[in-house]
């Protein structure tokens, strides 16, 4: 046997563990799937006292949006607080300062910058999301504390529907609630990130939720109780993902976590190849930095085997990416060494492999009943594009693995509500980054591989890189595309003032 056909086993068997992991939800949300959460019954006197914290670093277009719907919450104005956590360096600043005072006038206790005894823009960006949460609850002495990221637009009624499950459940330290879309339907991309996510809120959240596995809050749409952040620990930035890394301190310290599907709050989808590969770096960084922090402490509690490796295999996740990169690479060695073919163990992967795309299938199929086969329709752009980021994944996952902390660029967001809404002129536009050269060599490569393929009989494995070439090839040319400069005119949904009206 050669290196290249142990590497090439190890591969396969690693990448069907992570297979039979998805089977794992599906059997799991399937055996729950008919368990519900009606929210309890609370009296208005009794709620208790809520802050919201809002992080915003240069959101131009979305800033005054979040505000006015999260000013909007249907709550005892005495007992609602809303923190405008700021760290912008643009307008962004101004705009939400000024939205805060409209709504103050109003009735509203909504903080946003220095112009009201209780400051909420820091001296500098120090722990960027993590410091700027740590900081917001140093100003603040609320039980609860719900977490909208910029782009998020909650109902009034959204703390009437979480807040109760809190209180009536002193074990449970979080709530988190499912994201919806508000521009799933802009492009083929979007539609493609819509079924990507749904599988995560459809079916994975809820398989983890009710069969007490680890799961995780997703950064915003979700309440804390505040003695669950602090007795977890506290927001750390020493990886980027400090949602991740809080909720799995969290629940190793003995706290529950309830998720709730049929709560929604709208958000936004980056139109941008090169925003959504931004956002997957981050992630894939970050959680490859939980895998390193929590590895040890998750392994050595005393819950059970089986939580213990899928909430192991949940931190690692991402570096399915770096598999599929290196099964690429070592696919042109393996064919042109002699008596090299198909190992039978690959046909047993590819039966698991069906495990993920199951889990989306299914998630559509639960979520939009009515016509879930027209939104199937975004599957080959989703597939197409989950391959194509495994280079971005890859380097994101290396840099996890050997570095802790790093910089939290942030994914622009240009308030789109509508097909006719545009972003291509935006300052926040993002040219093509440094991932594009590596996806067109890959892309290369596999294609080369492909003509090897043909040429040596293999035929089995020219589907396999053709999928490898079209990915890299496609994610490649979106960021070079829309990366180019624009030269129309165009006109951003954005306000200028405090007085309600865009320009």
């Amino acid at each position: 046997m050669t290196p290249f056909t142990l590497i090439q086993i190890l591969i396969t068997i690693w990448l069907a563990l992570y297979g039979l992991n998805a089977f794992v939800l599906l059997f799991l949300y399937l055996r729950h799937r008919r368990e519900t959460h009606p929210t309890p019954s609370i009296a208005w006197e009794d709620l208790p006292h809520v802050t919201v914290q809002v992080p915003v670093y240069n959101e131009l277009h979305v800033v005054e949006r979040v505000i006015d719907h999260v000013a909007a919450l249907d709550y005892p104005r005495d007992k609602l607080h809303i923190q405008i956590l700021d760290d912008s360096t643009d307008e962004t600043l101004w705009l939400s300062r000024g939205r805060a005072a409209l709504h103050r006038e109003r009735g509203v206790d909504v903080a946003a910058g220095h112009p009201r005894p209780v400051l909420t823009s820091r001296p500098d960006r120090g722990g960027f999301k993590a410091g700027a949460l740590n900081w917001g609850m140093s100003q603040t002495q609320s039980e609860f504390i719900a977490i909208f990221d910029a782009d998020f637009c909650p109902s009034p009624d959204f703390l009437l529907k979480t807040i109760p499950h809190l209180v009536e459940n002193p074990q449970v330290g979080l709530v988190q609630t499912r994201w919806v879309y508000l521009n799933s339907d802009y492009s083929p991309l979007t539609e493609a990130q819509t079924l990507l996510f749904d599988g995560h809120f459809g079916v994975e959240q809820i398989a983890r939720c009710r069969s007490g596995l680890f799961m995780n809050f997703n950064g915003t749409g979700g309440v804390w109780r505040r003695r669950c952040i602090e007795e977890g620990g506290g927001w750390e930035d020493d990886t980027l993902c400090e949602d991740l890394d809080l909720s799995y301190r969290a629940q190793l310290a003995g706290w529950k976590f309830l998720y709730l599907r049929d709560v929604a709050v709208p958000a936004e989808l980056p139109p941008q190849i090169t925003a959504f590969k931004r956002q997957q770096f981050r992630w894939s960084k970050g959680t490859a930095q939980a895998l390193r922090k929590l590895f040890g402490p998750i392994m050595h509690s005393k819950l059970p085997l089986t939580k213990k490796v899928l909430g192991v295999m949940h931190l690692s996740s991402y570096l399915a990416h770096s598999l599929m990169v290196l099964h690429l690479l070592i696919s042109l060695p393996l064919l042109l060494l002699p008596n090299s073919g198909r190992l039978p163990i690959e046909d047993f992967f590819g039966l698991l492999g069906l495990g993920q795309p199951l889990v989306f299938i299914l998630a559509q199929q639960q979520l939009h009943p009515d016509d879930w086969w027209r939104r199937l329709r975004a599957f080959p752009m989703m597939l197409t594009i989950g391959v194509g980021i495994a280079w971005c994944s890859t380097r994101a996952a290396w840099r996890g693995l050997t570095k802790w902390g790093g910089t939290f660029i942030r994914t622009p967001k240009f308030r789109l509500e509508d097909k006719n809404d545009d972003w291509a002129c935006s300052r926040y536009r993002l040219r093509a980054d440094g991932n594009t050269p590596g996806e067109i060599i890959l892309a290369l490569y596999a294609l080369v591989t492909t003509v090897a393929a043909f040429t040596t009989g293999k035929y089995s494995l020219i589907p396999f890189t053709l999928v490898y070439a079209v990915a890299f090839g496609m994610v490649a040319g979106m960021g070079i595309a829309q990366g180019r400069p624009m030269h129309q005119h165009r006109s951003l949904r954005t306000t200028v003032g405090g007085d309600g009206q865009h320009r």
